[in-house]
This record gives C-alpha cells, sequence and structure tokens, in this order.
C-alpha cells in the first residue's frame, strides 16, 4: 500500500512540475510574441518614415519646394498688377474724354413715349 501511495505521490509531483513547465512555456511564447509585435511595429515604423522621405523627395522634384511655388505666384501677381496698370495709364485719357463728350454733348429730344404720343394724336386728329 505504502509503494501505491508513493506512486501516487510520485504522479502528483510530476504532474504538478508539468503544469510549472506549462506555464513556463506560455509565459516565455506570450513574452516572444510580445517581442515579435514590437519589432514588427519598429520595422513598419521605420518602413513608414522611408517611404515617407521617399515621396517627400519625389514631391520636391515634381512641384517644386513651396517656396518655389509662393515665389511664382507672386511673380505672376506682379506681372498682372503692372500690365493692368500699365493699361489704365495707356486708356486714361481716351476714357475721360469719351466719358466728358457723352455727358457734355447733349441732344435735346423728346422721350420715345412722348414721340409716340404726339403720332397717335396725330393719327387720331
Amino acid at each position: 500500500m505504502a509503494s501505491q501511495t508513493d506512486g501516487i505521490q510520485k504522479l502528483l509531483v510530476a504532474e504538478r512540475r508539468a503544469g510549472e513547465k506549462i506555464n513556463e512555456a506560455r509565459k516565455r511564447k506570450t513574452q516572444l510574441l510580445k517581442q515579435a509585435k514590437q519589432e514588427a511595429q519598429a520595422e513598419i515604423e521605420s518602413y513608414r518614415q522611408e517611404r515617407e522621405k521617399s515621396f517627400k523627395e519625389h514631391e520636391q522634384k515634381s512641384l517644386g519646394s513651396k517656396g518655389d511655388i509662393e515665389a511664382k505666384i507672386r511673380e505672376d501677381t506682379n506681372a498682372q498688377l503692372e500690365a493692368m496698370t500699365n493699361s489704365v495709364s495707356e486708356n486714361k485719357q481716351a476714357v475721360i474724354e469719351r466719358l466728358l463728350q457723352l455727358v457734355c454733348d447733349i441732344r435735346p429730344e423728346l422721350h420715345h413715349n412722348l414721340q409716340l404720343q404726339k403720332k397717335l394724336q396725330g393719327v387720331f386728329a
């Protein structure tokens, strides 16, 4: 009987050791998974930064820098303003003369409604 209880004790001890080993293996597995996840995140971040840098370089080659674009817009705007100023200075005198001509050359005429009324009176009179 003593050998049976001794065998049972050995089995219990072996079962407990196996459980501990399983728990340790699970902890190692969890730790390895966390480490792999961290390494993957670091690799993803590194790849993302590399691609973003590549994109920025490509964008700058294609479009030019923001300062270049602003300078081009400013240059175009100044050219348009200068063209408008030149146009105004060239046509200013002609416009003033035309306005004065329209304002000062008054031709007294009957309003077209009054002209119609006189024509109708002549027809019915």
